[in-house]
């Protein structure tokens, strides 16, 4: 009985709308109904990987009483955006959380795949009874570095964070151990090969992640007796780019593993992958975080998930992949629904294009190592406090001879 205990996510103060993105760019309306996006989350320059990491996992930190927090044995951060070549993202997140110092933190990378990779590391640790009644936390935490240079990956990319706890009693989801798929091979479809901008090629990073779905897949069924992809996933989340690449992406899946004719794929798309996607729609990619929104999104959404299996796919670009399963716990819905979570993507601020535009520079900066600087808290915070309300959010203060320093804005 291994798998995720508690589940939250972050995505920023601040949204723009994905058709008021692409009238400012100049892009082609005709192409939004590829995209299947709505919004996108902006982060402000007050932001980083740490507070969005932070952000994501206070609220299930702070729900647990002193004991149950000081068996958070495993911290690992999952980011693409890291801050530091050396020290880890995780130290900084371990000291806002208010971790044991007994605790391991770990910083880890495989593009959008990494988080998984965690999520199934600690199971096993936790699955060996090395330490009975042991927990992890693994967060995926990214900011988003693109600019009109992205071209139409602009609007389907988002910022934020999932917050992932592990234990041995999994009230969200309970891992069906042993029951995965891996695939992954060296491609360079998308990298960021510097701390202000990324690099993606969108036609080769298309082909991977359904090369990558098509053989995970595989390598699960070759593990798991009698599967049936119909009959056997009550629910589907995947990683999402974008919400018309995992349209695609199922489209793909049902014809290469069932007789199904085009309208029952259609209708199986709406039934079993839509409740995943309405969350996505609103936020964008987060990389690692991504499947774990998707989760997030089904789990709100759906009918009737209790006792429901659900069928995960996690990709991430260089490229390493993995389809896995789990069971939704009979108060996953309620557990998820006490963090409100779409409510809180509602309350964001809403951006006009030219608010939008004014952030990318700062945000642009928000990763590279320098020996001092200061964040405008007077200009941001405002803007922060009307949509977080009176729940707490981190902040970052500035940079002190490369040391990150972070606040947290009070509830007024």
């Amino acid at each position: 009985m291994i798998g995720i205990e508690a589940l939250n996510v972050y995505c920023g103060p601040a949204r723009i709308p994905v058709p008021v993105l692409f009238e400012g760019r100049g892009l082609d309306p005709k192409r939004l109904g590829n995209l299947l996006m709505d919004e996108r989350a902006v982060n402000l320059p007050i932001e980083d990987t740490v507070t969005n990491a932070v952000n994501a996992a206070a609220p299930l930190v702070r729900a647990l009483d002193d004991e149950a927090r000081s068996r958070i044995e495993i911290l690992i951060v999952s980011t693409e955006s890291g801050v530091d070549y050396s020290k880890s993202v995780s130290s900084y997140v371990h000291e806002q959380l208010g971790l044991s110092r007994n605790c391991r933190m770990v910083e880890v990378k495989q593009a959008c795949y990494a988080a998984t990779a965690a999520l199934q590391l600690c199971a096993g640790y936790l699955a060996s009874a090395a330490s009975p009644g042991g927990k992890a936390l693994v967060i995926g935490s990214d900011v988003a570095l693109v600019d009109a240079r992205a071209e139409y990956a602009e609007p389907a990319t988002g910022a934020g964070a999932a917050a992932v706890l592990i234990s041995d009693e999994p009230r969200i989801l309970r891992l069906d151990l042993g029951a995965f798929g891996t695939y992954g091979y060296e491609t360079l479809d998308s990298a960021r090969p510097g701390p202000e901008f990324d690099i993606a090629d969108s036609d080769r990073s298309l082909f991977a992640y359904l090369d990558c779905l098509t053989n995970s897949y595989r390598d699960y069924t070759s593990k798991v007796e009698s599967v049936d992809l119909r009959k056997t996933f009550g629910q589907l989340a995947m990683h999402t780019p974008f919400a018309g690449m995992v349209r695609a992406a199922h489209r793909k899946l049902m014809r290469d593993n069932t007789a199904a004719a085009q309208p029952e794929i259609a209708e199986d798309f709406e039934r079993r992958v839509i409740p995943s996607l309405v969350y996505p729609r609103q936020v964008g990619n987060l990389c690692s975080a991504s499947v774990y929104l998707a989760l997030c999104s089904l789990i709100d959404c759906a009918v009737d998930t209790a006792d429901m299996r659900v069928g995960l796919f996690s990709y991430g670009s260089g490229c390493a992949s993995e389809f896995f399963s789990g069971v939704l716990a009979p108060g996953a819905a309620a557990e998820l629904a006490a963090l409100h979570i779409g409510e809180r993507l509602c309350e964001r601020v809403e951006l006009s294009f030219g608010e939008y535009e004014a952030l990318l520079a700062e945000n642009s900066r928000c990763l590279t190592p320098v020996a001092h600087r200061t964040t405008d808290l007077d200009r941001y915070g405002p803007l922060a406090r009307r949509a977080m309300g009176d729940r707490n959010m981190l902040v970052l203060t500035g940079v002190e001879d490369y040391h990150r320093t972070y606040a947290w804005l009070p509830d007024d």
